[in-house]
């Protein structure tokens, strides 16, 4: 039996893609980390309230946001306080109605901050300002026609009320 020993003598150029990958898997974890963060825009827990109306978000809607720590926050993008009366300015300056900010702020804030907003907003061309609130855990709207589920049902009820006669003997 005849049995070769050579090694082939040339140089193989071969990468080594463990580093890479390793990278590359350390990458996603931060970005899946951060991207969530980066959509919030910022965290304030806003007070909690009882019969309140949802309000679907447009995407023409202003909202200012206040953090815990007092940061403002226009439209999910920090801003300084410095600019906020210039930013307000410009963009209610560009428009000719709904003249709405939505203020969001976070409930264990001192409520000095928010009227300074409120202040600073009304000076720079907001005519109406909507304090953003959550719903208390556990509980529903009690407002005819606020809850998208019976609101139909609401409807027709109220329709059908209309429409039967007065009982006699009632007071008008």
């Amino acid at each position: 039996m005849a049995m070769s020993t050579t090694t082939g003598g040339g140089i193989k150029a071969e990468p080594n893609v463990t580093p890479m990958i390793d990278v590359m898997l350390v990458l996603l974890i931060i970005f899946m980390i951060v991207v969530p963060a980066l959509n919030a825009g910022f965290v304030a827990t806003p007070p909690k309230g009882m019969n309140l109306k949802a309000h679907p978000e447009d995407k023409n809607d202003q909202v200012l946001g206040i953090d815990i720590k007092g940061q403002y926050y226009l439209n999910k993008k920090p801003i300084r306080a410095e600019d906020l009366a210039a930013q307000l300015k410009q963009i209610y300056d560009a428009r000719t109605e709904d003249k709405i900010l939505y203020l969001k702020a976070d409930q264990t804030l001192d409520y000095g901050k928010v009227l300074n907003a409120l202040d600073v907003a009304a000076h720079n061309g907001v005519r109406v300002t909507g304090m953003i609130t959550d719903q208390v855990p556990g509980t529903r709207s009690a407002v005819v026609g606020d809850n998208p589920l019976t609101a139909d049902k609401e409807k027709a009820a109220a329709a059908a009320g209309a429409a039967t006669p007065p009982k006699a003997g009632g007071t008008p």
